[in-house]
């Protein structure tokens, strides 16, 4: 890498960003202008000395990637994509924070142009960028070849106090450094300044020594302000080390430039009118006009994408080369870069019959993934701390490792996440961010809990993630209520544009996974028993994937249980017990209510019909069950510790007492009279909202 050498464009080009800042924000009345005036330095010189993209084809493989962990300061990347030519306009940046403009109050992936993952709510970036990093490394080590260095990105993070003061990122940053992910750069804005203050409240610890212990490289540039030089050689430095993260520490000023710099005052609020004419002056721009951009700085910003379109030139020639000499690694790659499946991979779904022995469906994902892990390279797995509980280590997987850990090779599909499902979660993410890769992670669902705010990006980023989440109900038995899930599912089928199956058997197990594996743009959590469950009469992959269907069906019937997973045989035990006593009863299961509720009203209305109520049965929270049952029985508290079958007849859970209940619902609905009429039946189908 060549010495820094200034640009005569580096100073108006900054000034121009800073200002932009302070219009973008001001316009709108909302937003945070600080940082983004703060970081317009070390962004002016990653963007222009280092960046590789090409911004008139945002998804060039081999582009660098950037995260803005600290999503608040969008506004600074909204004008970097602007200046570089992206599809974001001079107009867009005026409907900064407007409805359906193109610049929302936090970056959204597959929103806006050039934004690769949705950040906000901090620190989830920061891991994000690990799921990057880790994605270039495995990608790199698989598909790379001696005088064919086909992916070889860097990642690059800004991050804030807020994000290192979260625990993901803290978790993520502890894997990066055991990765050895040298193709991660993290740029910390240290500014002292968070909402409630300056951070000698709340956070004094000496990051660079954490991060040391993490086992990555840590830099630092006491004048981030305006030493561009120390800036760039901080970055130059960083790249050189391939066998650490780094971390870089670069003190600013929030808020460079205005009458409230270094102050709380200029991090979440518009500046006054007066102050950017001020600053404005200060800066030898024009204080009478807004959104001014110098004939200097766009120069220099169409350089850097006209560099970036050559780069990506040269890149596909050297990918048609690699074509040539290797056109099975080719197919392959160019395959998953489209997110094409294998032609016939469905072929390997193992299918069941009735007579076929009882498993737990944990063991059914195991069985599945065993069967396709092979067939499909794209998979990568993980699971935190929890593989011999998971069951997600299949025979033919090796370990994501440094080869210097003598633990397996970049080339491993299987990640070690260790205890931190949060940091897991996010990580995946980044690794589906990135393209040619579908990732699943795994622990138990209870703990899925912890990860929470990387399940709720994944729905609303699109980002395919499979959750194999077993031990999912008071089932698991003796751990108690400390592990047995209750309200997991009520949040979890809460999430817009998620996925959540609870198989009750085998097929229902294929079905869970071909529809996590089809379904591009949606996460899918897969719900899965400890203890075994029997393969059931009518069962099939096909109507499973319907998300709901008739597995026992009478004519005329007086009652209707709707039931998932461990439950579902359970009802199919009271209701044998209740057809004997006349009572005829119908038995559907329920596996995925987003995919049922996706099916045509005739066939919804055909499954869950009206004539007769409807009983839920399931092992528990029973809220959400209004929606497809006119009653339903289950967890009302916590679950107890005690051998599983003890613990389901404990809370009533068993085929004779549900037929009791049966029986209960039949009385009070024929007591009671009148039309019984199915809850599919709304004046209101839905409000608001996007209906995937």
């Amino acid at each position: 890498m060549s010495k820094f050498t200034a640009h005569n464009a580096d100073d108006i080009a900054i000034a121009t960003i800073r200002a932009l800042a302070a219009d973008v924000v001001g316009k709108a009345n909302s937003g945070h202008p600080g940082a983004p005036m703060g970081m317009a330095p070390v962004a002016h010189v990653l963007f222009t000395r280092f960046f590789n993209a090409n911004p008139k084809n945002s998804k060039w493989f081999n582009r660098d990637r950037f995260v803005l962990s600290n999503g608040h300061a969008c506004a600074l990347q909204y004008i970097l994509l602007h200046l570089l030519g992206y599809k974001l306009s001079m107009d867009d940046l005026k409907q900064f924070r407007q409805i359906d403009s193109l610049t929302p109050g936090h970056p959204e992936a597959g929103h806006t142009d050039g934004i690769e993952v949705t950040t906000g709510p901090l620190g989830q970036g920061f891991a994000n960028g690990v799921g990057l990093a880790i994605a270039q490394a495995h990608l790199g080590a698989t598909f790379n070849k001696d005088g064919f260095d086909l992916i070889n990105n860097y990642t690059y993070v800004f991050t804030g106090d807020g994000c290192l003061m979260e625990g993901v990122a803290s978790e993520a940053a502890s894997l990066a450094g055991h990765l050895q992910l040298g193709n991660l750069i993290a740029i910390y804005d240290d500014n002292h300044i968070s909402i409630d203050g300056d951070t000698a409240v709340a956070f004094t610890e000496d990051v660079e020594k954490r991060f040391q212990a993490y086992g990555w490289q840590t830099l630092h540039v006491d004048n981030g302000d305006s030493d561009l030089e120390s800036i760039y050689n901080a970055i130059a430095e960083a790249r050189k080390e391939k066998n650490k993260p780094t971390l870089i520490r670069l003190r600013t000023t929030i808020g460079y430039g205005s009458k409230q710099q270094g102050t709380h005052g200029v991090h979440g609020s518009p500046l006054k009118a007066d102050d950017i004419q001020a600053l404005k002056t200060k800066f030898g721009l024009p204080a009478d006009q807004s959104f001014y951009v110098p004939k200097e700085t766009y120069d220099v910003y169409h350089e850097v994408a006209a560099r970036g379109a050559k780069l990506e030139a040269a890149w596909n020639d050297l990918v048609a080369s690699y074509g040539q000499k290797y056109p099975k690694e080719y197919a392959e790659l160019t395959r998953r870069i489209a997110g094409k499946l294998p032609n016939g991979w469905e072929k390997s779904l193992p299918v069941y019959k009735p007579s076929d022995a009882a498993q737990a469906s944990r063991k059914l994902s195991e069985i599945v993934l065993s069967a396709i892990v092979p067939i499909l390279p794209e998979l990568v797995g993980g699971s935190a701390d929890l593989t011999g509980s998971n069951l997600t280590r299949t025979k033919t997987m090796i370990d994501f490792q440094p080869e210097s850990t003598g633990l397996g090779s970049y080339k491993g599909t299987y990640i070690r996440y260790g205890v931190r499902e949060h940091g897991m979660g996010a990580i995946a993410n980044g690794l589906h961010a990135y393209g040619g890769i579908i990732p699943f992670v795994a622990t138990f669902l209870n703990f899925v809990s912890y990860a929470a705010g990387a399940v709720r990006l994944s729905a609303l980023s699109k980002h395919q993630v499979i959750w194999v989440a077993t031990h999912d109900s008071i089932g698991l038995g003796e751990d108690g209520p400390t592990h047995q899930p209750i309200e997991t599912a009520v949040h979890l089928r809460a999430i817009p544009n998620l996925d959540f199956w609870r198989p009750a058997d085998g097929n229902e197990t294929s079905a869970a996974y071909y529809s996590a594996l089809t379904r591009r743009h949606t996460p899918s959590v897969l719900s899965l028993s400890r203890q075994n469950l029997p393969n059931l009469e009518g069962s099939t992959i096909e109507r499973a994937l319907k998300g709901g269907y008739v597995v026992h069906e009478v004519e005329g019937e007086d009652l209707t249980i709707v039931s998932t997973g461990s439950e579902v045989s359970i009802a199919l035990e009271a209701a044998q017990k209740l057809n004997g006593e006349g009572i005829k009863t119908r038995v559907v299961s329920l596996p995925c209510w987003s995919i049922f509720d996706l099916q045509p009203a005739e066939y919804k209305l055909s499954v869950l019909r009206s004539g007769a109520p409807i009983l839920a049965v399931e092992a528990l929270s029973t809220i959400g069950w209004q929606k497809y049952s006119h009653e339903a029985f289950g967890l009302t508290g916590w679950g107890a510790s005690g051998p599983y079958k003890k613990v389901y007849e404990k809370f009533g859970l068993t085929g004779p007492n549900i037929a009791a209940v049966g029986k209960k619902v039949v009385d009070f609905y024929k007591k009671k009279g009148g039309e019984v009429v199915s809850p599919l039946v709304k004046a209101i189908d839905s409000i608001g909202g996007e209906h995937l």
